[in-house]
């Protein structure tokens, strides 16, 4: 029988010397089709446009192809071309239009522009090789082809009030030596140390950016140092579907798509979630002065918020600001995030500046933004954790606003304030912490919302190290070589008694306790807790708290920290999994009824039930229970209810709190005292037969109910 040829893939015309034929105009990018490609790109402006083909490495093109009028499909360029050697291939676009800044058109023939849809970049792939400046097309997008075999590996989808979030830097985490890894910086290096989180017992890693960037963008030298400044912490993104190449130890070979698909199977199979550091905000493109990468020479007035004059509007505090609710842009973002969620099986996604995503093009914030609506209510990402940085360099402060459709948790900064200046002592701090305590109800009970809607945490990547916050009131960014002026001045830190490092063993007493008082807070209230990478064992930048720029030990982890500061990150290990045992911490709902014998939640003072809410108290103790599904028991077969009390001390000296009384045949056993010497503080559950304890200055004690 004879086989019949497909009359749809087979070429039609014939351009520069490449058979070739009218292409479909989704999806955009470049996809594969019988013996060819098929190239798709949007502008709504352009007059013209010119598919450019490389050899891989090469500067110069090998072939050139303009796209006949009948190739265009409304705003859409498309066309397939046959034949191509696509293994080696990079290729760009030439866009022709008007050049009138003015009104908001910047196109320019001469320019290559990158896919704004390439899954794969070249051209930046080892981390801190310095770029040939005058190569013509700096990004080169290649061609992906997402072959990666999962074996049957799927997300996690860990109840979100279950998770224990791990904030990290890819090169940060195992750059330095001591790491011990045998690709430092890298995905690989990651993927070396995911024993080392399991035993630590957090359940979710969230990455910094590592969509492609450039680390040279506003590169300079330090004037005092001479040391080499990067964009190190990557928020400028170049390639929204395009893991970073220097980030992966076969970058050179261009294998990072595989390398990071294999680190988020390997973190799946030891049950760790993996989220990723969205920034959807802004480009690397810059205000008017920035280059022309992608965006701007495809279409600028689509792509941006742009004001009458033809500006960049800038709430993202870095030059431009993406239009992320013209549907184009809105389109563009749910592609990415539908992509990184079905071809890299990420389980969630923190945006950063997320309050930009919700307002209009001239920046007002919209009441239902559709962005944000669309996000929400996306069948493909409806298991994918949205997580919202809801603030912006503008102004917007949308903490416990944030548009969530019933969908959205949110960074709480509120509770990163609250807990911080608790911690050092701050008067009339207690009624916000009880309210903290508990998923911060006053946030966001009234919209319908839950505990794990606040994702609580007391540092992240911005701001200092939880090491830094009890050795440092001001911040020491010399290291930034900007003379200290950048980086945020309400850092809520306390020193204990001086500045920076001290010789005097109270001093690194009292640091080393408020350490752990952070600790021991953060992992017994109600929410999700998330952790700063080293603060389990101590980790410093020196009183830096804006290290965006710096490449050296100041943000590496020092893993030899971990043997030093060894009994600390036992006790991190102890709380993270005495969390992990008691539900009445996760409790997700600000309803809860409780165990049958106490309420979900309660607030006591020196006095039980009675808590102080006056300005000058320093004191606050919270206790929480809920029934045990038999099969979750802390000890099986030990307790049928499971009940923690919290006792907080932040005063200057020590006193005596009055314990509830324990329900009938249960007794109050003590599992952590941070007032104990360190070494001493981590050990079995002892039992307290006396209706009260002695809590230490500045200390924090917790205590479980079991059955007699």
């Amino acid at each position: 029988m004879m086989q019949l040829d497909r009359i749809d893939s087979l070429p039609t015309d014939e351009i520069s010397g490449f058979r070739v034929r009218p292409g479909k105009p989704l999806p955009f990018g470049v996809s594969h089709v019988p013996d060819g490609l098929n190239f798709s790109i949007f502008t709504s402006s352009g007059t013209g446009c010119t598919l450019v083909l490389f050899n891989r490495g090469e500067d110069q093109p090998f072939a050139e192809l303009p796209f006949p009028a009948n190739y265009r499909i409304g705003d859409v360029f498309c066309m397939v071309v046959f034949g191509l050697n696509y293994e080696d291939l990079e290729y760009g676009f030439r866009i022709d239009g008007p050049f009138k800044p003015e009104d908001g058109h910047r196109f320019d023939p001469k320019q290559i522009l990158m896919d704004p849809y390439a899954r794969l970049i070249a051209g930046r792939d080892v981390w801190g090789e310095e770029p040939n400046w005058q190569r013509p097309y700096p990004y080169r997008a290649r061609v992906s082809f997402d072959d990666f075999d999962w074996e049957g590996e799927r997300p996690l989808e860990i109840p979100p009030e279950d998770l224990i979030i791990y904030e990290t830097h890819v090169r940060s985490f195992t750059q330095s030596s001591t790491s011990g890894v045998r690709n430092p910086g890298t995905y690989a290096g990651l993927v070396e140390k995911i024993p080392y989180l399991q035993q630590l017992g957090i359940n979710a890693i969230e990455l910094m950016p590592i969509y492609e960037f450039d680390e040279f963008e506003n590169s300079r030298i330090h004037p005092d140092t001479n040391e080499r400044l990067y964009n190190y912490w990557g928020y400028s993104t170049v390639g929204f579907f395009a893991p970073k190449a220097g980030f992966a130890a076969t970058g050179r070979f261009g294998m990072q798509v595989d390398e990071f698909k294999q680190l988020v199977k390997s973190f799946h199979k030891a049950g760790i979630e993996v989220i990723l550091d969205v920034v959807f905000n802004h480009t690397a493109e810059g205000n008017d002065q920035g280059p022309t990468l992608s965006f701007k020479g495809l279409d600028n007035k689509t792509y941006y918020m742009l004001t009458p004059e033809g500006y960049y509007f800038n709430f993202s505090g870095t030059g431009n600001t993406l239009n992320c609710n013209n549907p184009i842009v809105r389109g563009l973002v749910l592609d990415c995030l539908r992509y990184w969620a079905s071809e890299y099986h990420i389980d969630g996604f923190r945006f950063d500046l997320a309050t930009i995503l919700g307002r209009d093009p001239w920046g007002a914030p919209l009441p239902n933004p559709p962005l944000l609506e669309s996000l929400a209510f996306d069948p493909i990402l409806s298991s994918c954790k949205l997580i919202a940085e809801a603030w912006d360099a503008g102004g917007l402060y949308q903490v416990g606003t944030f548009p969530a459709f019933g969908r959205w948790a949110e960074w709480n900064g509120k509770y990163r304030d609250c807990l911080r200046r608790y911690l050092k002592g701050d008067s009339g701090m207690v009624g916000e912490l009880a309210q903290r305590v508990q998923g911060s109800p006053d946030l966001y009970r009234s919209s319908g919302r839950s505990p794990a809607t606040s994702l609580n945490f007391i540092t992240c990547h911005d701001g200092f190290t939880l090491a830094d916050l009890v050795s440092f009131n001001d911040k020491h960014n010399q290291a930034n070589g900007e003379g200290n002026r950048d980086g945020g001045d309400d850092n809520y830190s306390w020193n204990c008694g001086a500045e920076g490092w001290s010789d005097d063993p109270s001093i690194q007493m009292l640091r080393q306790r408020q350490i752990m008082n952070g600790l021991a807070m953060l992992l017994t209230c109600r929410g999700t807790p998330m952790l700063l990478m080293g603060d389990e064992f101590g980790r410093s930048q020196n009183g830096n708290n804006n290290a965006y720029c710096v490449d050296s030990p100041v943000s590496w982890m020092d893993w030899s920290l971990l043997k030093s500061n060894s009994s600390l990150h036992r006790v991190a290990q102890g709380l993270v999994h005495f969390r992990h045992q008691h539900p009445a911490l996760r409790v997700n709902t600000f309803d809860g009824t409780g165990s049958a014998l106490l309420p979900c939640c309660s607030f006591h003072g020196t006095k039980a039930w009675s808590p102080d809410w006056s300005p000058e108290s320093r004191q606050l103790a919270w206790m929480m229970s809920a029934d045990l599904d038999p099969s979750r028991s802390v000890e099986p077969g030990s307790s049928d209810v499971d009940i923690v009390y919290v006792a907080t001390n932040m005063a200057h000296y020590a006193i005596w709190f009055e314990l509830p009384e324990a329900p009938h045949h249960y007794s109050w056993y003590l599992c952590f005292n941070t007032g104990d010497p360190v070494e001493q503080m981590f050990e079995k559950a002892v039992p307290l037969p006396q209706s009260g304890l002695l809590v230490g200055e500045r200390s924090v004690v917790i205590l479980r109910a079991s059955r007699a």
